[in-house]
């Protein structure tokens, strides 16, 4: 069972959450916090699997409640997108990924599990908007970046199509190799460059110059 917390500062909206999330067969929603102090005051409390974290909240806000518990729990973050202007310090602080408020109670769970299962949720709908921000706030990185010396020249490769949001799958079918084998290099550049998930490589690539951010559609 996937143990959850909802950190949100509308109760109607950790209410609503938690309705969804409890619905599931494999989640369990074990508490509720209304700020970011509350957040990481109850993760040390409750040990949760995974927090849907809100980025804008009274106090101490999402983002530094996640810089603060990202070393022991799983953060997914919860956002409206054309509001927030953080997502992108808060994937620095830490979280494994994000998820907007409007999304359907499959997709919400769904993010709960892949994050659960130690991967990181990466969709390349969110991922253009979070890089086109990326973009005008750090400007344009070289087109051809340098190939961090520790990777191979496939390692590279796929660390590129990683942070343009592709899947395990679709970085296999691009490639024409099995899907374990794509597995086998995502592992490879995480452990290589001391990073911790797939969100934290896709980062890494663009600050490093690797990958050129691509104005929002």
């Amino acid at each position: 069972m996937i143990r959850v917390l909802i950190a949100d500062d509308q109760a109607m909206v950790r209410e609503g959450f938690s309705v969804l999330l409890n619905a599931q067969p494999d989640i369990t929603v074990i508490g509720e916090a209304a700020d970011g102090a509350e957040a990481v005051a109850r993760a040390a409390e409750l040990e949760p699997d995974v927090i849907l974290m809100d980025v804008r909240m009274p106090g101490v806000d999402g983002i530094e409640a996640t810089r603060q518990v990202s070393g022991t729990t799983r953060v997914v973050v919860l956002t409206t997108f054309d509001q927030d202007e953080y997502v992108y310090a808060a994937l620095r602080a830490g979280a494994s990924g994000f998820i907007l408020k409007s999304a359907s109670a499959g997709a919400l769970a769904e993010a709960i599990r892949v994050v659960a299962s130690g991967d990181a949720l990466l969709a390349p709908s969110v991922t253009r908007r979070l890089i086109g921000t990326f973009s005008k706030t750090r400007g344009t990185a070289p087109a051809d970046g340098p190939r961090p010396s520790v990777l191979t020249e496939r390692e590279t490769e796929v660390l590129t199509l990683v942070a343009r949001g592709l899947s395990n799958t679709e970085i296999a079918t691009r490639l024409v190799l099995a899907e374990q084998t794509i597995k086998t290099h995502v592992s490879n550049i995480l452990n290589k460059l001391g990073l911790r998930d797939r969100t934290q490589a896709a980062i890494y690539a663009y600050e490093s110059g690797l990958v050129r951010p691509a104005h929002p559609e």
